[in-house]
């Protein structure tokens, strides 16, 4: 999927109310104060860097892929962001009151050295808040239930560290942190718009070669027409914990 249209998609799911409730709810855990200086890592397009900047806070937007760097500077002139990987970020020792990381963690190859990075650069008594799905866990209404396990599996074990997000506790826990949290909210998706991330599973499965191409053509064709008649179904656990550092 190119970058254009990757965050094309990420539009249509960031638009979805259950998304801005998600977002609403990680900024409470951040517990976000006037001024405070918080980091947004893979902060893609930079919705949250814009809501968190109405909110008052000085957010500053990391994002590893330049191109999503420069539409989100071109959507939100006057708002910060930079190019950064996770697992070093441009600031000093101490230097931010708050961690916010949302579908970052399972593309990581070493999610702990991430955790371990953001304790760094938190200053004593700063939050962090880490979102995301399990790729495990994702709930596709198939007329295929079986297939759809073995697609479901295949495409997670495509991903980096497809069990990031159930680990994140453990990651804050190992990381040293402290007065940690764990939740989850459902993510439900009936519109037919968000139909590429039904089929991307069909793809990757295939592409994983866990599945023949006739086997993944008429699988995407069920959901095509599951779409076309309003009977698209997916839904979506997104794991959040958040933390102090002492």
């Amino acid at each position: 999927m190119s970058n254009q249209s990757l965050i094309a998609l990420l539009d249509r799911v960031d638009r979805h109310p259950g998304q801005a409730a998600l977002r609403a709810r990680s900024y409470e855990l951040l517990g976000l104060a006037a001024g405070s200086r918080v980091v947004d890592v893979g902060c893609g397009a930079g919705p949250a860097v814009a809501e968190m900047a109405a909110l008052g806070a000085r957010p500053i937007g990391l994002d590893v892929d330049g191109q999503v760097i420069e539409v989100a500077r071109s959507r939100h002139p006057g708002l910060e962001f930079r190019r950064s990987d996770a697992c070093d970020l441009p600031f000093g020792d101490g230097e931010l009151a708050g961690y916010r990381a949302d579908k970052v963690y399972h593309s990581l190859a070493d999610p702990a050295r991430a955790a371990a990075e953001a304790w760094r650069v938190l200053a004593p008594g700063g939050r962090i808040v880490l979102m995301g799905q399990d790729w495990d866990t994702f709930v596709i209404d198939s007329d295929d239930p079986a297939l759809t396990r073995v697609m479901v599996r295949a495409r997670a074990d495509a991903v980096p560290s497809p069990h990031a997000a159930r680990r994140h506790r453990t990651l804050l826990l190992d990381a040293g942190f402290a007065d940690v949290t764990a939740e989850v909210r459902t993510g439900v998706f009936t519109d037919g718009s968000l139909l590429p991330i039904v089929t991307g599973v069909a793809e990757g499965a295939y592409a994983a070669g866990a599945v023949t191409r006739c086997q993944a053509d008429d699988w995407i064709a069920e959901q095509t027409g599951r779409a076309r008649r309003d009977r698209l179904f997916l839904a979506v656990p997104m794991f959040l914990a958040a933390a102090r550092r002492p």
